[in-house]
């Protein structure tokens, strides 16, 4: 997405994508064709208007997908556009997913019934603020290394195969069986010019769907963007997209150049409604007013419109993509929250102003019935709930990190080739202790590491957290002496942030990517242990297991002959609140499934990490720079009964050891 980015998107105008061949035949319809010609679209004999919308599935519950389809056609929307994430079908090698928040399939169908149109952006790349631009990362260990968005065959061959599994399955869905849009690729204008790359991809998409297939791309409206990102010449329709404060006809007619005579129907595939956000700005807002006079340029002269976004959604897990500047030190992560300040709000709102000018404009220049607008979807503050420390990670992590998956190697190794694709891997080396403080150098770590040392033999066992290094920050740290009589053992928590999805950085491997020094000497002899977080439920028992061995150790060293060691476990024990990477967990109880409604989970007080409700990962905060204070939790993920958040907290949490579940979003942290 973006005007300022460069991908094109082919996407398989798969405006139609209405299912609907063989009901079409049942009724008697003579054909079901959509096209362009005389620089108009045409819908079965007639000429046709796209106002559209994103809303993308993966990033709703599929029990929501409904709604906010209703949402958008309140909205006076007849068509839906939306990315197909190859990294969510496919998260491992020949490892299909298409179930739950995967079922493309069920949402095209539930699309059909609702009689809107789609748009598929099949990819493979898709950008969309989402990890590695929709690409699995299991693509960035494959040797030799491969180049991404190219005409590199190993590429090429994986394309292929992914959509040899994806298209087969839309085939079937699409409006005749033949004539929808699929869009391929994203602005690719803006990133590179390999038109054989271009061609290779609608020769696999016409392979499968058939050549009656509308293909489309989408570049931002230039002439550089546009010259290598459109292939007219394979009779493919290039859309522009272009910010809200251009003015859209002077590059409807540059789009004309690069569309077949007549084949240039006007059309903005991306009209942002809004603008994404990363951790530690502002929350990105646009005017109503303005943004419906923008779009009423277009739509009033019979020009067409894909709202970018109708409705954002939400970066739950750890799918949230990020940017970079100038260089790949300039790193800027997403924030969990998509909600893009689009007319359809995040949880679902619409009854704001934007949505409502926009309404006003859809009818007012296509004359689209007004539907009645949707009722407001209840939210309740369950209030605070108190939580309680399960574990630190340093006490836990042999439980909750695979035996068969922890590495030894001379050298760090990245995520990617360790297995671990998302979230926390823990390295680990020794060194020898100098008389004075230590410098640490880590020249390369994508993104952010906290660093931890202890003594590796006597008294100081339990790691002391020193410090941070991060990939758009200092590179250095210093580490008090610990008076060790043996090494010093170091401790190295680095996260993946999510993976650049836009520009040149695109090939973005997570870890320590680099050597490691202790005052100018290379460590060796590393120790990596993934971090798995698919079974944060089980902490409790664990916690029982642990407060065991603990009591144990207590009367071991209070009954041992040794006084020095009973204070240091009197220490360990009753150390309080500290900063480290620790599990926190809280209940609150629900009475009925009618009760079960949306809410926020507000962290102010807190730090930084993740958080799962019923053991959902509802993503990312970190209000300690903000803007987002608060994760949305849609009420299907809720159960009535007793309902368990467990909260990852990489430093310290807030001091009253409570969290707070509230009616509504809060984007002012950090301010």
């Amino acid at each position: 997405m973006g005007p300022s980015r460069s991908f094109q998107n082919l996407l398989l105008l798969l405006l139609p994508l209405a299912l609907a061949l063989c009901s079409a035949a049942a009724s008697g319809e003579a054909s079901r064709r959509f096209w362009v010609e005389n620089d108009t679209f045409w819908k079965d004999g007639a000429p046709f208007q796209i106002v559209g919308g994103d809303v993308h599935y993966f990033r709703i519950v599929p029990e929501y997908w409904k709604d906010r389809l209703l949402r958008a056609k309140a909205l006076g929307l007849n068509t839906i556009q939306t990315y197909v994430p190859w990294n969510l079908h496919e998260p491992k090698p020949l490892s299909w997913e298409f179930k739950g928040f995967t079922d493309i399939e069920s949402y095209l169908r539930l699309a059909h019934e609702l009689d809107m149109l789609v748009m598929l952006r099949v990819g493979p790349y898709i950008c969309g603020e989402w990890d590695l631009g929709g690409f699995p990362p299991w693509l960035l260990t494959i040797e030799p290394t491969i180049e991404l968005r190219s005409s590199d065959s190993t590429y090429l061959s994986l394309v292929d195969r992914w959509w040899g599994v994806l298209l087969p399955k839309i085939a079937p869905l699409l409006y005749s069986n033949g004539g929808p849009i699929i869009m391929i690729e994203n602005e690719f204008g803006s990133f590179g010019d390999d038109k054989n790359y271009l061609h290779y991809l609608v020769e696999v998409a016409r392979r499968y769907l058939g050549n009656d297939i509308m293909l489309y791309t989408t570049d931002g409206g230039a002439i550089g963007n546009l010259k290598n990102g459109t292939i007219p010449q394979d009779d493919v329709f290039a859309a522009v997209d272009f910010d809200t404060g251009s003015n859209p006809w002077p590059i409807f007619q540059l789009q004309k150049e690069y569309n077949l005579p007549g084949k240039s129907a006007p059309l903005s595939s991306e009209f942002y409604t809004g603008w994404l956000t990363h951790w530690g700005e502002r929350i990105a807002t646009t005017d109503a007013s303005s943004t419906a006079k923008a779009l009423k340029r277009i739509l009033c002269r019979n020009g067409s419109a894909v709202l970018y976004m109708a409705h954002g959604g939400t970066n739950f897990g750890f799918y949230n993509g990020a940017n970079t500047g100038q260089n790949e030190s300039d790193y800027k992560a997403d924030l969990t929250s998509y909600d893009y300040d689009a007319p359809i709000r995040e949880y679902g709102d619409v009854h704001n102003a934007k949505y409502k000018a926009l309404r006003r404009v859809i009818h007012e220049c296509t004359g689209i019935p007004l539907l009645q607008l949707p009722s407001k979807i209840e939210r309740a503050s369950y209030g605070l709930v108190e939580v309680q420390k399960v574990a630190s990670l340093f006490d836990v992590i042999h439980n909750i990190s695979d035996t068969l998956k922890v590495a030894f190697s001379e050298q760090p190794l990245s995520m990617e080739l360790m297995g671990q694709m998302f979230g926390f891997l823990l390295y680990t080396s020794e060194y020898q202790e100098k008389h004075s403080s230590s410098i640490l150098s880590i020249p390369k770590v994508h993104d952010r590491a906290q660093v931890f040392v202890s003594c590796s033999l006597g008294d100081v066992r339990k790691p002391r957290y020193v410090g941070i290094v991060e990939r758009w920050s200092s590179k250095t740290l210093q580490i008090p002496s610990l008076s060790c009589s043996s090494n010093v053992s170091l401790y190295i928590l680095v996260e993946n942030m999510g993976r650049v999805n836009y520009g040149p950085y695109i090939f973005d491997q997570k870890g320590i990517l680099s050597s490691v020094e202790i005052d100018g000497i290379i460590l060796r002899h590393w120790k990596m242990h993934p971090v798995s977080l698919n079974a944060v439920g089980n902490l409790s028992k664990l916690q029982l297991i642990m407060q065991m061995t603990d009591a144990e150790a207590s009367k071991v060293s209070i009954y041992g002959d040794s006084e020095n060691k009973s204070q240091d476990v009197s220490l360990y024990l009753n150390e309080g609140i500290s900063e480290e990477p620790a599990f926190y967990e809280g209940h609150f109880h629900i009475d009925s499934e009618s009760e079960k409604k949306d809410t926020f989970i507000s962290f102010r007080g807190w730090n930084k990490g993740v958080a799962f409700v019923n053991n959902f990962n509802i993503g990312r905060f970190w209000p300690a720079i903000g803007p987002q204070c608060a994760l949305y939790v849609p009420a299907p993920i809720l159960k009535p009964g007793d309902n368990v958040i467990v909260i990852f907290e990489l430093h310290s949490p807030n001091p009253e050891l409570t969290i707070k579940l509230v009616k509504d979003p809060d984007f002012t942290c950090g301010q």
